[in-house]
């Protein structure tokens, strides 16, 4: 029933993760809030850890954890954050790293052994439509001068797609079998060391501790990194990498059913057919078994 279960919830506990990010921005700098953020997972798994006696398997297991952690977490929220907090708009982000399926499912093939079949394809390619109909409100004008839509910020959304994807399929080949709890504390190690670096380097490591900022702390923190980072790696642990990734095509249309309960936001009929493209590209997707090519 949990796996059933899982992927539902991984999209709806990944897309409040927009909410939090715009909650705190202006309160603390990327890296900085990211290394907060980090500490603070620590703090609560490190004991649950101590005291339930899990652990990796020697420094290679925890090794390729924190490679993992570095990529996923590291590497794509600190690539996104950046540019948001530059002026990148939202939807023109949101729209570079719904690449990932696409980079996922070129890049799992020679990788990984998987092969996919047309059903698969066709699903990326309608996914992508989906999300692109989905974000079309928030790319109006978007080119426009003082857009934020500058190389530095697009070059950051790049290597934040790199890093998502290349977590995704590292995972997969290098450290399914790390325990979990282990596995998950250990990224978080090799993604603070990463952020911490960044936000020493880089920031000025001021925060301002207002209300707002402290529920968005909290909310990424218990709901992000520990709820939906959890049931990400359990699916990446069950399932294809390609066809995990293809969830990810549901987040701009649940991230945006959401904005209209919350925001009273209205959803255009350009956008409800792009979330019904959305819906059915994961359905064909998730419903395609790869078939691993002989060794």
């Amino acid at each position: 029933m949990l796996m059933r279960l899982a992927p539902v919830i991984f999209v709806l506990l990944w897309s409040t993760g927009f909410i939090g990010s715009k909650l705190g921005a202006s309160d603390a700098e990327p890296f900085t809030f990211l290394s907060l953020r980090f500490l603070i997972v620590l703090a609560i798994l490190f004991p649950v850890l101590l005291v339930t006696g899990r652990r990796a398997r020697g420094w290679r297991e925890r090794g390729h954890s924190m490679v993992v952690g570095m990529l996923i977490h590291g590497t794509y929220l600190g690539g996104v954050f950046w540019s948001i907090r530059h002026g990148m708009p939202a939807g023109v982000s949101a729209l570079i790293v719904s690449l990932q399926p696409i980079l996922t499912s070129l890049l799992s093939a020679p990788l990984l052994g998987e092969r996919l079949a047309a059903r698969h394809w066709a699903g990326l390619a309608l996914g992508l439509v989906g999300a692109v109909l989905i974000l079309e409100p928030g790319l109006a004008g978007a080119f426009d001068a003082g857009s934020g839509i500058t190389a530095p910020n697009v070059a950051a959304n790049l290597i934040a797609l790199v890093g998502i994807t290349a977590s995704t399929i590292y995972q997969k080949r290098f450290a399914t079998g790390t325990d979990m709890l282990a596995g998950t504390v250990w990224q978080y190690v090799g993604a603070v060391l990463l952020v911490g670096a960044a936000s020493f380097a880089f920031e000025t490591q001021t925060v301002h501790w207002t209300p707002k900022f402290l529920l968005a702390l909290g909310w990424l923190v218990l709901v992000l990194s520990i709820g939906a980072i959890s049931l990400l790696m359990l699916l990446i642990r069950q399932n294809a990498v390609a066809s995990v990734s293809g969830l990810f095509y549901l987040v701009p249309a649940c991230t945006a059913v959401v904005a209209y309960f919350m925001f009273d936001e209205t959803l255009s009929p350009l956008q409800l057919a792009g979330l019904a493209l959305a819906t059915v590209a994961v359905l064909m997707i998730s419903g395609v078994s790869p078939r691993r090519t002989p060794a």
